[in-house]
């Protein structure tokens, strides 16, 4: 798939249709920056704006993707190349998204991790002020950081997994 073609075929639509690229971001809900990436071919939009694309210049998302309207011999032949080359050249794959979401939850909730920490360090000093038992302290402290751990990074994955999967991805993609 030739980006620059399908952008140069974007901006030939938006112009047909006399638009300019703040009137046609404003409908779909993005930058006129937004569109400008689309239409020089340095970001593919995403599914839902192909979406709405289709819908309002009459074309199919095949015909976006492929810079050009097709035939109908040409429409099977295009859709294939189109999926595969959409495939390969997605901006992130799943692991990159996930660590990009995981530093985001981290740098979030810095303060509830360092409270965390702080209340271990304070807790296992009261139980040696205490008098405890050496193993107790480290039994103790032990199940509390396995604790912590277990919590924080179930909440993080949660987030993770929501913003992956529940939908919110592109909201983060397009900025």
């Amino acid at each position: 798939m030739d980006m620059v073609k399908m952008g140069s075929f974007l901006a030939e639509l938006r112009k047909e249709h006399k638009l300019t690229q703040a009137e046609l971001g404003e409908k779909l809900g993005v930058t006129n920056k937004t569109v400008s990436r689309w239409e020089t071919g340095n970001y593919m939009p995403p599914v839902e704006m192909l979406e709405e694309l289709s819908s309002m210049y009459g074309l199919t998302i095949n015909e976006l993707l492929s810079g050009k309207k097709l035939s109908t011999e040409e429409y099977k032949e295009m859709a294939e190349s189109n999926i595969r080359d959409t495939l390969n050249t997605s901006a992130f794959g799943l692991k990159e998204k996930q660590e990009f979401f995981k530093k985001k939850w981290r740098k979030e909730h810095i303060s509830t991790i360092v409270a965390c920490t702080v209340t271990w360090i304070v807790l296992l000093a009261a139980l040696k002020i205490q008098g405890a038992e050496t193993y107790l302290c480290g039994t103790i402290g032990g199940l509390l950081a396995v604790l912590y751990y277990v919590v924080l990074n179930n909440r993080m994955m949660a987030y993770v997994e929501n913003l992956i999967y529940g939908g919110r991805w592109n909201e983060y993609k397009g900025k």
